[in-house]
């Protein structure tokens, strides 16, 4: 980026299957601790922060004009426009009549409502990174060192003159080290990505953590 740049992050949007659907909920987590930690502005696109994967698109429920004039090849979009699903009611809490297309096939149990109960929910851990970006200026506006990690782990760090916060992504099935001069520059662990975190400076398996360090 050129001096003075402010990048915006995209990770979904209404023309490629959500983040979950591509990836799986495990990554799709981890994907939420990078869109949230990165420097820049975040975009966030509905049905993310429920882990909305993949829906099912009959035939006869197609809208996507690209998908109808090109039958068959699989470019309908319209399996990432899907309607939100707030709670368990009648056509989910979204309208009084069936939306324009279905909900994904998990609605009952993957709405906001039912999400809003459980600490661990993929919208609990959406709504911690978005309360940790405002808390700390280090992630809404600090700067950004990139960090030498093993191979399938993405580390960073951000910082300010008053603050220094490490981001650590696995991007693997399998559980990884950190690469840090000096353990015990790790303060605390502000959250992970996992509902428990048992080690204090390895990687679990699909899991991201943001680490206070101590300033030098």
């Amino acid at each position: 980026m050129p001096p003075g740049a402010w990048p915006n992050w995209v990770m979904g949007s209404h023309d490629a299957p959500r983040i979950a659907g591509r990836i799986g909920e495990a990554q799709a987590r981890v994907a939420a601790m990078l869109l949230l930690t990165l420097r820049g502005t975040p975009t966030l696109y509905q049905g993310d922060e429920l882990g909305i994967g993949r829906v099912t698109i009959p035939a006869d429920r197609i809208r996507d004009p690209q998908d109808l004039r090109q039958p068959g090849l699989g470019v309908g979009r319209d399996a990432s426009r899907t309607p939100m699903a707030w709670d368990r009611s009648a056509h989910a809490g979204f309208s009084t009549a069936e939306p324009w297309l279905p909900f994904h096939e998990d609605w009952p149990l993957r709405n906001v409502i039912r999400q809003d109960q459980n600490p661990h929910s993929m919208l609990a851990l959406y709504r911690r990174l978005l309360a940790l970006r405002r808390r700390h200026a280090a992630l809404n506006s600090g700067h950004f060192t990139l960090i030498p990690s093993e191979p399938g782990v993405l580390q960073y760090e951000r910082y300010t003159n008053d603050e220094r916060l490490m981001v650590v992504l696995n991007f693997t099935a399998e559980a990884r080290s950190l690469i840090i001069p000096d353990e015990s520059l790790i303060s605390e662990t502000l959250i992970s990505t996992l509902p428990e975190r048992s080690e204090r400076t390895g990687l679990a398996a699909n899991e991201g953590v943001i680490l206070r360090l101590q300033k030098t």
